[in-house]
């Protein structure tokens, strides 16, 4: 099979190939897993943390993706819910231990043996992966595979971040970056709080206004002031500057949604935080750690319940490099889609 393969740690900025298009054996289903015949899969700024080191895979070489759609090539004896040919997806998370007090409560995105698709375990970016039965979704009949792999991760995350915020109908809320992510709550704050209006803060003159293109009511570079204290921000950028900047716009007692697992630059940049401007009042800070795969099957009945339609570009398997330095070049509208056949 075909696959794109990180061998090596590097910095994107050094090397703008950082994998490499390899011919690997197609790999064999235990009994409780699946052979994934790979459709499509999203690229996620994740992938950028992983190459770069931010947070490496286990070890190397590691095939990354982890939106994937396909169908179900063979199955292991001991699997249920799925049957050959069923149309399945796979997200972020890959495995966890089922047994920890966070995984009996449903939170398995907190599990400390949790696992990573892509990261932890080959994903998508290959012609066929093995998942375990436990950990696919089925993908509802109204979305085409392109248009279902950037709601895997960028929607499944987005969807938990808005839940975190505790938004309520009417309030204000930002959001800081405007990518795969960010358009997505955008349009799910339109069907879910038809009443609130949403500030967009991105560096970017182009996903500026595609914001505004999707209803956002105010649109302005990450160091702006809002006219308005927003109730709540949720924050897709990959670095720290924002995150400080998004504080200041905060209202008394709203809270901060961070929606990355790393940031790029120096990991003290936090020390420039002004007490007063960016943190008294009460307001909170909280990041968001990974996706459980109830946020998963819920994120897609939702979207399936709005015609929830990403924005995508889509590339070829082999042009997995090109759509990796477009994402850490800022060059995004929307979602980046590998189409693998």
């Amino acid at each position: 099979m075909k696959a794109m393969v990180l061998k090596k740690l590097c910095n994107l900025k050094e090397n703008q190939t950082p994998l490499e298009l390899m011919e690997l054996p197609v790999p064999n289903p235990g009994k409780k897993e699946i052979l994934l015949k790979v459709s499509t899969c999203g690229i996620c700024h994740t992938e950028l943390d992983e190459i770069e080191g931010r947070t490496p895979p286990l070890q190397l070489p590691i095939v990354p993706g982890h939106q994937v759609v396909g169908r179900a090539e063979a199955v292991g004896s001991k699997v249920s819910a799925v049957k050959t040919g069923d149309r399945i997806g796979v997200a972020w998370i890959f495995s966890a231990c089922g047994e920890c007090k966070f995984c009996q409560a449903g939170k398995e995105n907190l599990c400390q043996a949790f696992e990573a698709t892509g990261r932890d375990a080959n994903g998508g970016y290959a012609q066929y992966m093995i998942v375990a039965e436990n950990f696919v979704y089925s993908i509802p009949e109204i979305f085409s595979d392109v248009e279902a792999a950037p709601l895997l991760c960028a929607g499944a995350i987005g969807y938990r971040s808005l839940c975190l915020t505790g938004l309520k109908d009417g309030q204000r809320l930002g959001l800081t970056g405007f990518g795969a992510s960010g358009h997505l709550v955008l349009k799910m704050v339109q069907h879910r709080y038809p009443n609130t209006e949403v500030y967009v803060f991105a560096r970017s003159a182009e996903e500026r206004a595609f914001a505004s293109e999707l209803g956002a009511v105010w649109t302005r570079d990450t160091v702006e002031r809002a006219p308005h204290k927003l109730d709540s921000i949720i924050d897709t950028t990959p670095a720290w500057e924002p995150v400080v900047e998004a504080l200041a716009n905060l209202e008394s007692g709203g809270r901060l949604v961070i929606n990355a697992i790393r940031k790029e630059g120096d990991k003290h940049s936090l020390l420039n935080l002004d007490y007063p401007v960016h943190l008294w009042q009460e307001k909170e800070i909280k990041s968001v750690a990974n996706i459980t795969r109830s946020d998963v099957r819920d994120f897609l009945d939702l979207a399936a319940e709005m015609n929830l339609k990403p924005e995508v570009q889509v590339f070829a398997l082999e042009q997995a490099n090109e759509a990796l330095i477009e994402l850490k070049t800022g060059k995004i509208r929307g979602a980046k889609v590998l189409k693998i056949e």
